[in-house]
């Protein structure tokens, strides 16, 4: 006999969903961990100097990969507790992503170590304050270029060129989402200045669920424009 006087079946309720969002959470920040692990240690363990800050950016080369596979898995994410495959979506997103990412990635890393070791050097090479100024805003349009860059990536099959125009396209074409990203990216930073490097990697898949809210009016305008 059915009952009828629960308006759900198993697992398809509020607190059943609730329950399927936190475990896809911790499974999604679990392979996170796992895929990032060597780099972000050794990360961790370098100084705050500027002769690190090439060291830095090869430690964030996993990242990129592991970003793109949390973003598949999360946006392919099952409601229904019963049917929950979070480590299986993440694992293909990892193996479809990967060369997409990666050409994209390891750019926008190699411009923000240049970025980097100029502003550690600032003082020493005598150039005008306002030029610091002037290179924090471009690291900051970078990263929410690579953002956009990579939820693309991530969601759609795209040549890396026309994912890198579309990803400079709705910088300013999704302003609210930029903002999103923008203030996402101000607390990563803040909680790296304030902690350590290791707190914004353990709530990477929270972060990555924020960018992938962020970025449905892109998402759904990419899905209507520019795909078949």
């Amino acid at each position: 006999m059915t009952d009828t006087t629960a308006g759900h079946r198993f697992g398809e309720g509020p607190l059943a969903r609730a329950c399927a969002l936190v475990y896809t959470l911790l499974v999604v920040e679990s392979l996170f961990l796992l895929t990032t692990v060597p780099g972000l240690a050794g990360l961790v363990l370098l100084g705050r100097d500027a002769a690190n800050v090439p060291l830095a950016a090869c430690c964030l080369i996993p990242v990129g990969p592991a970003l793109s596979a949390a973003l598949y898995a999360l946006h392919h994410r099952r409601l229904d507790l019963t049917d929950l495959r979070p480590g299986a979506a993440f694992w293909r997103g990892y193996r479809v992503n990967l060369r997409g990412v990666v050409k994209l990635w390891i750019p926008w890393l190699l411009w923000l170590t240049v970025i980097g070791s100029n502003l550690a050097n600032l003082t020493g090479a005598g150039v005008p304050g306002w030029w610091a100024v002037l290179s924090v805003l471009i690291a900051v349009a970078a990263t929410l270029w690579v953002a956009n860059a990579v939820v693309i990536t991530s969601l759609f099959t795209f040549r890396a060129r026309d994912v890198a125009r579309l990803a400079v396209y709705f910088l300013t074409r999704s302003p609210r989402a930029s903002l999103g990203n923008t203030c996402l990216l101000v607390l990563a930073a803040g909680l790296t200045l304030i902690a350590s490097e290791a707190l914004p990697v353990l709530l990477a898949s929270v972060l990555a669920s924020a960018l992938l809210l962020n970025s449905r009016p892109m998402i759904a305008e990419v899905r209507e424009r520019f795909t078949a």
